[in-house]
This record gives C-alpha cells, sequence and structure tokens, in this order.
C-alpha cells in the first residue's frame, strides 16, 4: 500500500513539469502532422492513393460548393501539406495549426456538418474534424514546446539580440533645466 501510494505522489508530482508538457505538445503536433501531412499529399500530388488536384477539385465544386473548385483544392491541399510539415519540425507551429483548425471547420460547414457527428455517407462525419480541431487549438494556445524548432530559433534569437543590447552604446542622455 505504501509503494502505490507513493508512486501516486510521484506522478501527480510529474504532471505539472515541463518534460510531460513538452512531451504532450510532440505527441500532438506528431500526430497532426502524420494526418495532414498524408491528406494534403493526396490532396495535392495523389499520394497514398488520394485523388490529386483534378479529383480533389471536381470534389469541392460539386459536392461541397466550394467555387472555384481548384483554387480551393489548392488552398486545402497546401494548408494541410505544409501546415503538417510545419508542426511535424515545430517551425511556425502556432500559425501553422491555425490554419489547420480553419481547415477542420471549413471541412465542417461545407462537407461533414450535414451528415451528422458519426455517418457513413460520402465526407462521413464531422467526428474526426472536431478531434483534429481541437489538438490544433492546443497548439495554436500553448506552442510547439522546448522541443521544436521555434524554441531553438526563439532562444537564438534572445541571445542574438541580448548580446546586441549588451554591445551597443549608451543611449546619450537629454540635457536637464533647473526649474524655476
Amino acid at each position: 500500500m505504501k509503494n502505490r501510494d507513493e508512486l501516486l505522489q510521484r506522478a501527480l508530482a510529474l504532471r505539472g513539469t515541463p518534460a510531460l508538457k513538452d512531451g504532450a505538445l510532440v505527441a500532438a503536433r506528431t500526430a497532426l502532422a502524420w494526418l495532414f501531412i498524408y491528406h494534403g499529399g493526396g490532396t495535392l500530388f495523389g499520394a497514398f492513393h488520394g485523388p490529386g488536384i483534378s479529383r480533389q477539385a471536381a470534389f469541392f465544386s460539386t459536392y461541397a460548393g466550394l467555387h472555384p473548385g481548384t483554387f480551393f483544392a489548392y488552398l486545402n491541399g497546401l494548408t494541410e501539406f505544409f501546415g503538417g510539415l510545419a508542426l511535424a519540425f515545430g517551425l511556425m507551429s502556432r500559425m501553422a495549426a491555425f490554419g489547420l483548425v480553419c481547415d477542420m471547420i471549413i471541412a465542417m460547414i461545407t462537407v461533414t456538418w450535414g451528415n451528422g457527428i458519426v455517418s457513413s455517407a460520402v465526407g462521413s462525419g464531422y467526428e474526426l474534424n472536431v478531434a483534429l480541431a481541437a489538438l490544433a487549438v492546443v497548439i495554436v494556445l500553448f506552442g510547439a514546446g522546448r522541443i521544436s524548432l521555434d524554441y531553438l530559433v526563439g532562444t537564438w534569437w534572445s541571445k542574438r539580440h541580448a548580446a546586441q543590447l549588451q554591445t551597443a552604446p549608451p543611449a546619450p542622455q537629454a540635457a536637464s533645466t533647473p526649474a524655476s
């Protein structure tokens, strides 16, 4: 019984550590990157047995009512593919995640909402859109974490800026006049 209580106390102490937060953010980024690179690659390049631009454009213009379909097919594919890559590397993560949230909201409005939350209809239900959007919101709010290029670039930028401030000559002081 004592060992179980000790383990519980240790687990509770770990839940607020930065390493745990960073691990959770890496897991969220990895899941989002995997799915969006897959879907975006299918849209843009026909990869992974995806539809490619022309079939996706036809789907968008006929089923989803998005005109011009080719524009929205490219917009969708670029957002998903490059947004997924950005999340994979943790580069410009908040902006990429925001783009993916918008992508999922548009997908819900134009394709899946009318099917309900779970459906076997074309476009299926919107359950996956909600889950992916919520996971992307986590990245929008918390960023990519310390295991990311965002963190490395930010650290480098801060050190560079601090070094410039230390080597800069002092600002001239304004002459003061005595009050009369």
